[in-house]
């Protein structure tokens, strides 16, 4: 008895007509738009997994911040004395350590996406876009609270909301989502097959907070290496970018800036240009979109493979 090939079923003009398609195939990048329900539920899931069995709940979501926050107030600003010559210093610091833990909770889960939902990638289909795009979403709930503590302080240091400020948050918003977004799929790809990727992922999120400037101004890198190759470098890191927009849009129209700066002080607020408020901006949203588009093509070069490799 000869074995026969299977044939591969031709869909119905009424099932071409609501879109069908082969099973296994998918959207790609669209898989986030186009499976939005799907999408919701693993938000959901991620959250109740994270904080299944935990007495604090969302409220770590402030407290982790805010321990951090303290312990380098303490450390650059009353031992280093960083807050005597950094008017609403407090402020300036927070506004930067937003942006790091934003970017070091979507890099680090979106990496880990793939391999923490092994169950579910290799068991049913679910478009393997949504993993990452979920370690967002649930990223950024953690981080409305941060935003808000942000947001008050900034209010409290007389700041008052200007289309500047907004222009500047959007923009750092933005360059910040797409730039981690296209990290996280590729290192999501990579761990997928050797799991080492996300220790070295954890090394990079580290090393962020001290290569762009959330605890100290960015001045004082200018003095070190002006002239140099490396302080073009430290400029165009869309890390530096997004926090120096994160700066102008809550700490650089606040009173005591405002008072210092019309004393014809003369600490550097941005970058490239001391005049121009969003400085290298356009760079920033040029490398980001450059890094998300690599990551994208790995990815859906990659995700074949993941029920095998996990």
């Amino acid at each position: 008895m000869t074995a026969t090939a299977p044939t591969r079923r031709t869909p119905s003009a009424a099932e071409r007509a609501e879109g069908w398609k082969a099973p296994g195939q998918d959207a790609g990048w669209l898989n986030p738009l186009k499976e939005r329900f799907l999408l919701r539920l693993l938000v959901k899931k991620e959250l109740r997994v994270r904080y299944r069995g935990s007495v604090l709940g969302m409220v770590w979501s402030y407290v982790k911040p805010a321990v951090q926050f303290l312990v380098f107030y303490i450390a650059m600003g009353v031992f280093l004395e960083l807050n005597k010559g950094t008017p609403a210093y407090a402020v300036y610091l927070f506004s930067g350590i937003v942006v790091v833990n934003l970017f070091g909770e979507v890099f680090g889960n979106a990496t880990r996406s793939i391999t923490g939902n092994g169950a579910l990638v290799s068991k049913i289909y679910i478009p393997s876009q949504l993993f990452p795009w979920a370690s967002m979403m649930v990223a950024l709930v953690h981080f409305l609270p941060q935003l808000l503590v942000l947001v008050v302080g900034a209010v409290l240091n007389g700041w008052l909301p200007s289309p500047t400020a907004a222009v500047a948050f959007l923009l750092g918003m933005l360059i910040l989502l797409v730039f981690t977004m296209g990290l996280g799929m590729l290192t999501a790809a990579l761990n997928a097959a050797f799991r080492d990727v996300e220790n070295f992922v954890d090394l990079i999120v580290m090393v962020a907070t001290w290569l762009s400037p959330v605890l100290y101004r960015i001045d004082m890198v200018q003095k070190s290496l002006d002239g140099t190759i490396w302080w073009w470098l430290y400029q165009l890191n869309p890390l530096t970018i997004v926090v120096q927009l994160f700066h102008v849009a809550f700490w650089r129209y606040s009173k005591p800036v405002v008072d210092e700066l019309a004393t014809d002080h003369p600490f550097a607020y941005t970058l490239a240009q001391p005049g121009e408020p969003y400085g290298l901006w356009w760079a920033g949203l040029l490398i980001a979109v450059a890094v998300f588009v690599v990551g994208t093509i790995v990815f859906e070069r990659s995700k074949r493979r993941f029920a095998q490799e996990l």
